[in-house]
């Protein structure tokens, strides 16, 4: 699949490669500190996750890693996990610099090109208490379906159903996930 450019000028969406795997850790390890602070817990897995781990997830068949990019600086990502019918986003983190800006938006709808033809919805989850999160993710057409408690943190499970709307903008590309600002930016737990 190839890469593509999102409306907001320099902002281009594209697979992150194994050569930006650090580029891409410490991307998360400053979008979740703000999680981290929020649930007053600094062993969230984002921020525990080692150079190791990252590279051996991103090299698994199962899982698409896509970055949003400012010229060569990796400014936001989302992780798509597959199964069957079924995507998984986590890992959504944005620049803290850069928030506010809907490149958390754009990448939840610049995944659907990158998604096989059998899968028919997108679910996410994030921190019960992550109250932005949860209205963005809302605002987009997920709709929230139960709660996990993982220890002390309780996670929220959203789903989404893909309908023909998603399969337009599928076979548009990303180019139409607008990059606007006023946009809710996204840190989900995930």
């Amino acid at each position: 699949m190839s890469d593509a450019t999102a409306d907001a000028g320099a902002t281009r969406i594209a697979l992150v490669e194994d050569e930006h795997a650090g580029e891409l850790l410490t991307l998360r390890r400053a979008a979740f500190v703000s999680e981290a602070q929020l649930y007053d817990d600094p062993h969230i897995p984002p921020l525990t996750q080692t150079l190791h781990e990252l590279r051996e997830d991103m090299a698994r068949e199962d899982v698409v890693t896509v970055g949003a990019w400012e010229g060569h600086r990796l400014v936001g990502s989302i992780r798509v996990e597959l199964e069957g019918s079924k995507a998984t986003l986590g890992r959504l983190a944005v620049a803290p610099d850069q928030q506010g800006k809907g490149i958390g938006t754009s990448l939840l709808f610049a995944v659907l090109p990158y998604l096989p033809e059998e899968v028919t919805e997108i679910w996410v989850f994030t921190g019960k208490d992550s109250k932005q999160n949860l209205a963005m993710y809302t605002k987009h057409g997920y709709e929230e379906q139960f709660d996990q408690a993982a220890g002390e943190l309780t996670y929220t499970y959203l789903r989404r159903v893909l309908g023909e709307l998603d399969r337009r903008r599928g076979e548009a590309g990303a180019a139409d996930a607008d990059v606007t600002a006023g946009d809710a930016s996204a840190r989900s737990a995930g």
